[in-house]
């Protein structure tokens, strides 16, 4: 992973992904759902399982939708039809759970909390890269993560402010344009794999920053042999993940 140190000839760029890779939605979206009224289809127990559906559900909404062609919609209004549909196929009514408690829940995407790693590390690159966010859903989303989470980046690129959704190559090449940054000096760094992919066919370099909450089930065998780098990021210390990378880049 060593690269040439930057210059204004030679810039470099760190493309991240933020929910699940730079935050941790789960310890977000799990104490919401327990604050909700609690009712008897979704019982304590159930409730952590249920934030893993409502997230995958999620991506299976936003991949639908990129592969029909369909125009890019509002990240609480994907995430506000998924939970509707988790809520009726188990039989919870708009009495158990009205329009309060529903949006409350959603909102609850915004308020996120970095990964331990994350904080430090970010300001170990900054210095040596250009440190971007390439991310699906809303700039508003974004802004408000970033301000919960304490996180800096130099800054945000949303699949609403572009007008593509990751993993199109469009999207992480309309970054690259922007930033003036050509293919091989940027490395998209995710936890997911289907997004490194898409920035693999882009021409970026890859790093693979494996969470404990995404990817549950990837192959990860098959993801070490996608990607350029593959980090362990589910220690829950400050030295695992992002930190890492850091390391690994000479920061």
């Amino acid at each position: 992973m060593a690269s040439a140190a930057p210059s204004p000839s030679n810039p470099r760029a760190l493309v991240f992904d933020l929910m699940g890779t730079c935050c941790d939605w789960y310890s977000s979206i799990l104490p919401a759902l327990q604050s909700a009224p609690a009712i008897p289809a979704l019982p304590a127990e159930a409730l952590s399982q249920f934030a893993i559906e409502w997230r995958a559900g999620f991506f299976k909404e936003v991949e639908t939708r990129r592969q029909a062609g369909q125009s890019l919609e509002d990240i609480d209004v994907t995430h506000r039809r998924v939970l509707s549909y988790l809520l009726h196929a188990r039989g919870v009514t708009p009495a158990q759970w009205n329009d309060s408690v529903r949006n409350e829940l959603v909102q609850a995407w915004h308020r996120q909390k970095c990964w331990p790693d994350v904080e430090d590390a970010l300001e170990r690159l900054k210095p040596d890269y250009f440190v971007v966010v390439l991310a699906n859903g809303s700039t508003r989303l974004q802004l408000d993560i970033i301000k919960s989470s304490g996180l800096s980046f130099h800054t945000l690129f949303s699949s609403q402010l572009l007008g593509k959704t990751k993993p199109d190559a469009g999207a992480y090449q309309k970054v690259l344009e922007m930033i003036q940054i050509p293919p091989p000096n940027a490395i998209m760094v995710a936890a997911h794999a289907y997004d490194l992919r898409g920035a693999k066919n882009a021409g970026m370099r890859t790093v693979y920053i494996k969470r404990s909450t995404e990817d549950l089930t990837e192959d990860m065998n098959l993801v070490r042999k996608d990607v350029d780098f593959f980090i362990d990021g589910t220690t829950g210390s400050k030295d695992c993940g992002l930190a890492e990378l850091a390391t690994i880049l000479g920061l």
